[in-house]
C-alpha cells in the first residue's frame, strides 16, 4: 500500500513546530503531489510575477513524519518515482539571479511539454530531466523558509535530485518532518535566471534511518554512479570550501583512504559543480565516482 499526500498538504519553511500532514512507517512507500514554485498561480505568458501572492511561493508537500526517526540519524530517502506535468513555465525578474544586473523586463514563457520534451518557444525542443528543487527535513530549531537551503536540504536546486537517486539528510527533530516540492521539468546547473521548467508532479519515496552512516556529512546523494556532497554557504566560494572539505571527510572517515590518497583522488576524478547561484545562499556540490569507492571495497 503506497500513502497518498494531497498537494493541498502544503508548508512553505521547514520548521519544527510544523505539525505532520502524515505519519508513515520506516520503509513505506509515500507519494507527494506537488505545485510548481508559484503554486499554480502561473498559467499563461500574461501572468507576470508582479501579479503574483508571494505567500504561495516555494510550497513543498508535507511534512512527513517518519516514525522512529530521532535527532541525529541520518534519513536514506529513495527517489523511486518522479512524475511531472503537462505544462512548466519559466520567468525573468530584472534585479534577480544572476543576470538581473542586465535583464530589465519582466516575462513569463510557458514551456507545453510533448512526449518526453518541452518545447522552448515554439522552437526549441528540449528533453526532459525531472529534478527536484526542495526537498529535506526540519531543522533542529528555527524555521528555515522552502526559498533558502542550508545543512537541512531546502531549496538546494541539485540536478541530482532526480528518479533512482538516493538522499541522505541528517534528522533534527524527532519524525525527520521531511518534505520536497519545486519540480523541474529540466534544470540547467546555476538556475540562472532563478528559476527551471517550474512544473507540478508526484513523488513516489521511501525513507528509513541507516545507523550505520550516522555522521555522514549531509545533504548527500547517491545515483548509479556516483556519490555527492552538497553545501550552502552565503558565497560560491565558501559553499565550493564546504562541499569539498565534506567529500574529503566521507572518503577519509568512511571509505578509509588516506587524507593525502583522498586529495589526489579528488584532483582526478572528482566533479566540483555549481547546484544554483541565486538563492539567499548559493549552493555547490562535489561528486566522486562510485566505482573508485568499490576499489577500496565501500558500498553505501
Amino acid at each position: 500500500m503506497v500513502t497518498q499526500i494531497d498537494r493541498k498538504k502544503l508548508f512553505f519553511a521547514f520548521s519544527p513546530d510544523i505539525v505532520p500532514a502524515e505519519r508513515v512507517q520506516q520503509g513505506e512507500e509515500v507519494l507527494l503531489e506537488t505545485h510548481d514554485c508559484f503554486e499554480g498561480q502561473i498559467q499563461t505568458s500574461a501572468d507576470l510575477v508582479d501579479s503574483l501572492d508571494w505567500n504561495h511561493v516555494n510550497p513543498a508537500t508535507g511534512p512527513v513524519y517518519i516514525e522512529g526517526a530521532k535527532p541525529g540519524d541520518v534519513l536514506r530517502v529513495e527517489l523511486l518515482e518522479i512524475k511531472i506535468g503537462d505544462q512548466a513555465s519559466m520567468v525573468t525578474i530584472p534585479g534577480e539571479g544572476a543576470l538581473g544586473d542586465v535583464i530589465t523586463e519582466m516575462e513569463t514563457a510557458i514551456l507545453k511539454r510533448v512526449g518526453e520534451s518541452v518545447i522552448f518557444k515554439d522552437k526549441i525542443r528540449i528533453p526532459i530531466q525531472p529534478m527536484i528543487g526542495v526537498i529535506g527535513v526540519a531543522p533542529a530549531e528555527g524555521s528555515v523558509p522552502n526559498g533558502t537551503p542550508g545543512p537541512h536540504g531546502g531549496n538546494l536546486d541539485c540536478k541530482l535530485m532526480r528518479q533512482g537517486s538516493i538522499a541522505y539528510f541528517t534528522v533534527g527533530v524527532e519524525g525527520a518532518l521531511f518534505g520536497a516540492g519545486d519540480f523541474h521539468a529540466v534544470m540547467g546547473d546555476g538556475e540562472i535566471v532563478v528559476c527551471g521548467a517550474e512544473i507540478p508532479g508526484e513523488l513516489r519515496f521511501r525513507a528509513r534511518v541507516v545507523p550505520e552512516l550516522k555522521g555522514l556529512p549531509t545533504p548527500f546523494v547517491e545515483t548509479d554512479d556516483l556519490v555527492s556532497t552538497i553545501f550552502s554557504a552565503p558565497t560560491a566560494d565558501e559553499a565550493a570550501h564546504g562541499a569539498i572539505h565534506n567529500m574529503a571527510k566521507f572518503l577519509t572517515e568512511f571509505v578509509k583512504i588516506p587524507l593525502n590518497d583522498a586529495g589526489m583522488l579528488m584532483s582526478i576524478v572528482g566533479e566540483l559543480k555549481f547546484c544554483q547561484v541565486v538563492d539567499p545562499l548559493k549552493t555547490v556540490r562535489f561528486e566522486f565516482p562510485k566505482w573508485v569507492l568499490k576499489e577500496y571495497g565501500f558500498s553505501l
